[in-house]
C-alpha cells in the first residue's frame, strides 16, 4: 500500500476500498525512452507491457488503490555497467477517461535486486489512490514512466508512448452519496532522490585496483629549469633546497596518464607542475595542474569530488608524497567549467642529496567512486631538491606527514609504499559513477574521451 494510502486510513479521511474483485489487464505499447544527455546514448525504441489492477465497481465517495505492474519496461539496463538491489525507482502517470479525467499519479518502492548489465529492467510495481467523485464508467489507461536511479547521484530514465494506449482497466461507479463534481487524482509521496537527470545506470564498483609504473624517478641534469620533456623522460626540473631559499617553484611537464574510470579505460594528457616552500626540514608540496576548460554537462552536488596525488619521488630519496585536495565546495552547474584545486601536502625528505619530485598516481573520488590515473614509468621531473634526511621521512615509503595549508586537506600520512610503487585505487568502494563518465576534476567525455584540469585561481580570475 502507498504511504498516501496509510496516511489516508490513519487519519480517517477516507478510506481504500476494493467493492468488487479486482481486475487486472494486460497493456501493451510502443515507448520511447530518453536517457540523459550525459549518458552519450541514443533513445531507446521499445515495447512497454504494464498490467493494470483495480476494482471492477465501487460507489462514489469510495477511495481506491490503482496498481501498474511492469510485465516488461521498454528499455534494458544498458551494457555499461551493473544496477545494485534497493537503487531503483519508478514513477507513472495513467490517464482518466469517461466519468473522470485528469492523471493519476502513482509512484514505486527503490526495491529491486540486483540488475546486471545489459539485461531487463527489474521494476517495483507502482501504486496510487484514486477518490471516485462522481458515478459512471471510468476508464484507466498507462502513459509515460519514469526510471529513478538512486546511486550514486539521482538519475533518470524517461519514457513515454510512441502510440494511442488503449485502456487497461475501466471502473464502474455507482451513486453512493457523494459528489459529483468529477475524478480528482492523488498519488503517493516522493521518497526518491531527486531528479538530476543521469542514466538508469549506478550500482556497484567493481573495477580492481590500479597497478603500474616502475619509480625510476627520473635523474637530474642539474640547473633551473634544465631538460626538456621529451615523451615522459625525466631531463631537467628546477633544483633548489640549497642555500637560504625557502620557496622552489617545479618546472611545468606534460604527463600522459592512462585512466582507470568507471566506463572503462582513457588515455589523457595534462600538464602538472610541483612545487614546494621549506619548512625547517621539511617541504610544503603543492602540485597545481593547468590549461583546458570544459564546461560541466550536469550538476554536481557540492562536497562529492575529492582529488588526491602520490608524489613520487627518486634522485636521493624513494617513495611517495600524499598531496590532496578540498571536495567541492559548491554545487558545479551545468555548463559552468569544472575545476580541480590545488593540491597540497608535506615532503618529509629520508635522504640526503639531490632528491626529484614527480606527478604520479592521481585518485579521484566522487560520490563513492575511484577513478585512477597512472603516468608512464618515465614521467618527467618537475622539481628536484637538495634534501636532508629527516627522522621518519620517505626513504622508500610514504614521505607523507602534515597538511600545508593552502586550502588543501590534511593529507595523509598512512601506509607506507615499497620502492615508490603505487597506492591502491579503492576501487572496492560502493557505486560508481559509470555513464555519467565524469568523476571529479577529470571530465571523460563519453563521446570524445576529452581529459581536463581547470586550477581554481584561474577560474576564480574569471569570475
Amino acid at each position: 500500500m502507498s504511504a498516501a494510502g496509510v496516511a489516508l486510513m490513519l487519519g480517517g479521511a477516507g478510506i481504500l476500498m476494493a467493492a468488487s474483485p479486482a481486475q487486472a489487464a494486460e497493456v501493451t505499447y510502443a515507448t520511447e525512452c530518453v536517457p540523459p544527455p550525459i549518458s552519450g546514448l541514443p533513445a531507446v525504441q521499445g515495447t512497454t507491457k504494464v498490467e493494470l489492477t483495480a476494482p471492477a465497481e465501487a460507489k462514489v465517495g469510495d477511495e481506491i488503490e490503482v496498481v501498474w505492474k511492469t510485465v516488461a519496461a521498454a528499455s534494458k539496463n544498458p551494457d555499461v555497467l551493473d544496477l545494485g538491489a534497493d537503487t531503483v525507482k519508478p514513477t507513472g502517470t495513467v490517464t482518466l477517461g469517461g466519468a473522470a479525467s485528469g492523471e493519476l499519479k502513482l509512484e514505486g518502492p527503490r526495491q529491486n535486486p540486483p540488475i546486471p548489465k545489459n539485461s531487463p529492467m527489474v521494476l517495483p510495481d507502482m501504486k496510487g489512490t484514486l477518490k471516485l467523485e462522481a458515478a459512471g464508467e471510468i476508464t484507466l489507461t498507462p502513459g509515460a514512466y519514469n526510471i529513478n536511479v538512486s546511486k550514486p547521484i539521482s538519475t533518470d530514465t524517461k519514457c513515454a508512448p510512441k502510440e494511442e494506449v488503449r485502456p487497461g482497466a475501466t471502473i464502474k461507479v455507482t451513486e453512493g452519496g457523494g459528489s459529483t463534481t468529477g475524478g480528482t487524482t492523488s498519488g503517493g509521496t516522493d521518497s526518491g532522490g531527486t531528479d538530476a537527470g543521469g542514466t538508469t545506470s549506478g550500482g556497484a564498483d567493481t573495477g580492481g585496483t590500479t597497478s603500474g609504473g616502475t619509480d625510476s624517478g627520473g635523474t637530474a641534469s642539474g640547473g633551473a629549469d634544465g631538460g626538456t620533456d621529451t615523451g615522459g623522460t625525466a631531463s631537467g626540473g628546477s633544483t633548489g633546497g640549497g642555500g637560504g631559499e625557502t620557496d622552489f617553484p617545479g618546472k611545468e611537464v606534460s604527463v600522459a596518464y592512462a585512466c582507470k574510470t568507471p566506463i572503462g579505460d582513457k588515455n589523457a594528457t595534462s600538464p602538472v607542475r610541483i612545487s614546494a616552500k621549506k619548512s625547517g626540514g621539511d617541504y610544503d608540496l603543492t602540485v597545481e595542474f593547468s590549461k583546458s576548460v570544459m564546461d560541466s554537462p550536469i550538476d554536481i552536488p557540492a562536497g562529492q569530488v575529492k582529488p588526491s596525488m602520490d608524489v613520487k619521488l627518486g634522485g636521493a630519496d624513494k617513495g611517495t608524497v600524499k598531496v590532496e585536495g578540498p571536495v567541492n565546495k559548491e554545487v558545479i552547474k551545468t555548463g559552468a567549467p569544472i575545476e580541480i584545486p590545488d593540491l597540497t601536502g608535506t615532503y618529509k625528505p629520508g635522504a640526503s642529496g639531490k632528491s626529484t619530485l614527480s606527478p604520479g598516481v592521481l585518485t579521484v573520488m566522487a560520490a563513492g567512486t575511484t577513478t585512477t590515473c597512472t603516468p608512464p614509468a618515465g614521467v618527467a621531473v618537475s622539481l628536484e631538491l637538495d634534501t636532508s634526511a629527516q627522522p621518519g621521512g620517505a626513504s622508500g615509503g610514504s614521505g607523507s606527514g602534515g597538511a600545508a595549508d593552502s586550502g588543501g586537506a590534511a593529507a595523509s600520512g598512512g601506509g607506507t609504499d615499497s620502492g615508490g610503487g603505487l597506492a591502491a585505487t579503492g576501487a572496492e568502494d560502493d557505486g560508481a559513477l559509470r555513464a555519467l563518465g565524469l568523476v571529479a576534476g577529470t571530465a571523460i567525455l563519453l563521446g570524445g574521451a576529452v581529459f581536463t584540469f581547470t586550477p581554481w585561481r584561474r577560474l576564480r580570475g574569471m569570475r
